[in-house]
């Protein structure tokens, strides 16, 4: 089982009307995104009505939008969220998370074990699950995040 999943995310200067992160919402928009990622792969298969730009890194991308020469950039939520907290993301909005795609963004991080361990395995899910289940999970991620992980 998955312990945690970020969906995409797409942000936006704060005086930009977009609303909606889905490809109509976005037909003739310049979108960011850093280049050889997920995310920039999956843009230049689903969003085929905007123009894709794609930089080197995230910081390159994100510096754009703020500059006015873009208008959204897409990425890992949590990334764009913290970005959203500086000085610099200051000029920015979150317009919301993107369609979480599975053949794009798999199903979510999972904890590693050797084969044959089966009964580890196991016990990894079953923590998951009850923490899930009672709460906890929920607890930890409200202390970090304003969206769910999972």
């Amino acid at each position: 089982s998955k312990y945690y999943s970020t969906p995409p995310a797409l942000i936006a200067p704060k005086d930009s009307p977009l609303t909606a992160t889905d490809p109509g919402a976005l037909e003739g928009k310049t979108i960011g995104a850093q280049s050889a990622t997920t995310h920039a792969t999956f843009l230049e298969d689903k969003y085929k009505g905007s123009t894709i730009k794609l930089y080197g890194t995230q910081d390159e991308a994100n510096l754009d939008l703020a500059s006015g020469r873009l208008d959204a950039v897409a990425a890992d939520s949590v990334v764009l969220g913290e970005w959203l907290k500086t000085s610099d993301g200051g000029c920015c909005k979150m317009v919301g998370a993107m369609e979480n795609d599975p053949a794009y963004f798999g199903d979510g991080a999972g904890i590693a074990v050797r084969k044959g361990e089966d009964d580890l395995k196991k016990m990894f899910n079953d923590a998951i699950a009850a923490i899930i289940e009672n709460g906890t999970y929920k607890q930890i991620n409200d202390k970090y995040f304003d969206f769910s992980v999972y």
